[in-house]
């Protein structure tokens, strides 16, 4: 027995030899699967039409629909796939960037003169363009009328600057201590008389209309950080009440504010108070080539 006290065991004498080629079976599965992946492709790539129509019947009627959408062509499932559909609007419907073409010339729905389409055959571009604007500016004079008009009746006549540039008319509202207090953006009876009268006229236009606010140059102090938000908050403060109270449409429009970036430099006008004011710009849809000449020709009438 003390032989055999101490010794080590033999080590496995049969040890199973590291199998090198194992690598084998694993490139074997992986043809294997390329194999089937290129015979489901060329099977995809073979469609029997004949049993795809009757595939998508069955599929149809399946799911209760007794009219299949599936696009048919001459050479694929859905020939012509991803082009744009036909318009859905409504022949002659109005485009709410773009001033209504009236059924009678020299008139609107809303009662305002819009620019009558003329064709281009034979006729010079330049010609044509002068005619637009011209009849642009007819347009926004017949709209500038109005809202003085509507004024007029509400004993405010005056209290509003007009100014035709090259993107249309600007309706300022500057006058005196009429609309804001300093450093404040709450609207004054004024105010809101003067907005409800241009109202009904902005609603019932389709041009886009920006609100444009503005602020002197003296510091703000308390609620407004900056002039920036005193501005922005004017504007917001006139946008709101043509949206909520007189029915201007809220995709149309929009408000901005300019602090005291872009003052008015009239002569003889005391600027902190001509510049505490807010401006409506109806932009004139029309090229810019045609809105360029709409300032030289204001000029001409007097405007």
């Amino acid at each position: 027995m003390s032989a055999h006290k101490g010794r080590k065991p033999k080590a496995h004498e049969e040890e199973e030899k590291e199998n090198s080629e194992r690598w084998a079976v694993s490139y074997a599965d992986m043809m294997t699967v390329l194999v089937g992946l290129f015979i489901v492709l060329y099977a995809m790539s073979q469609v029997d039409q004949t049993k795809f129509e009757a595939l998508r019947g069955s599929l149809a009627a399946g799911f209760g629909n007794a009219s299949p959408t599936v696009l048919t062509g001459a050479a694929g499932i859905q020939d012509n796939a991803g082009a744009v559909p036909a318009s859905s609007e409504v022949a002659g419907a109005v485009s709410p960037l773009a001033p209504a073409v009236a059924p009678t010339p020299g008139a609107s729905p809303t009662g305002l003169p819009t620019p009558n389409p003329t064709p281009t055959n034979g006729v010079d571009a330049a010609a044509l363009t002068f005619k637009q604007a011209k009849d642009e500016l007819a347009r926004l004079l017949a709209i500038e009328a109005q809202i003085e008009g509507n004024l007029t009746a509400v004993g405010m006549s005056g209290q509003v600057r007009y100014v035709i540039d090259e993107r249309g008319l600007v309706i300022g509202l500057v006058a005196n201590d009429l609309y804001f207090d300093q450093g404040s953006a709450a609207l004054k009876p004024a105010a809101t008389t003067v907005i409800d009268a241009a109202g009904p006229v902005l609603a019932s236009i389709p041009d886009e209309v920006s609100i444009e606010g503005h602020a002197n140059a003296v510091p703000t102090w308390g609620k407004y950080a900056t002039n920036w938000e005193l501005s922005a908050d004017r504007a917001t403060q006139v946008l709101r009440r043509l949206v909520e109270s007189d029915g201007v449409a809220g995709n149309r429009i929009a408000a901005v504010g300019y602090g005291d970036a872009r003052p008015l430099t009239d002569a003889g006008a005391d600027a902190l108070v001509v510049n505490r004011r807010v401006d409506l710009v109806i932009h004139s849809p029309l090229p810019e080539p045609v809105r360029a000449l709409l300032p030289s020709m204001a000029a001409e009438t007097g405007k």
